[in-house]
């Protein structure tokens, strides 16, 4: 033997190089759906993602053909359809080729876009703006109508001396 014999993984590949078995998990962080694997694998544990109507485990094995619905915050649900697998994160335009979204899924987010544009700016509900350092001081004073006392030697009087 020419170096250490290392123990290797057995290759899971099946001839035309395409994996045989990907986790759930590791196929959403694959084709771009989120950022890292374990972000995935937590969504799928709050049940926010179903393989063809039933509840997904972060373990479970996409095939080819199996629809997808994923609901992520900040957007409407997405369904889409598994077209190949891959274990391995690449460019967006290659994690595209993974899957092909529904037309019923392209048009929720088209709609839900276009109410996000048309909707009115947060900011502009706010008549004046957050009140300054002084602003405050000035509520301050009209909210309490006294005057602000101190205790003086001046002010002392002797005891009896009313």
């Amino acid at each position: 033997m020419t170096g250490p014999s290392k123990t290797r993984r057995p290759d899971h590949r099946t001839p035309d190089d395409t994996p045989a078995g990907v986790r759930l998990d590791k196929w959403l962080w694959a084709a771009r759906f989120f950022k890292t694997r374990s972000l995935a694998a937590d969504e799928i544990d709050k049940g926010r993602i179903s393989i063809n109507g039933q509840a997904a485990k972060a373990s479970r094995e996409p095939r080819p053909g199996d629809q997808i619905e994923l609901r992520q915050p900040g957007g409407p649900a997405r369904t889409v359809r598994v077209r190949a697998l891959s274990a391995v994160r690449g460019p967006a335009p290659v994690a595209q080729m993974l899957y092909e979204e529904t037309a019923e899924s392209l048009l929720a987010r088209t709609q839900a876009a276009e109410a996000r544009r048309l909707a009115a700016e947060p900011a502009l509900a706010i008549a004046h703006g957050r009140p300054t350092k002084r602003d405050r001081r000035e509520i301050t004073r009209s909210q309490h109508d006294w005057q602000r006392w101190s205790a003086s030697i001046d002010d002392a009087r002797p005891p009896g001396d009313d």
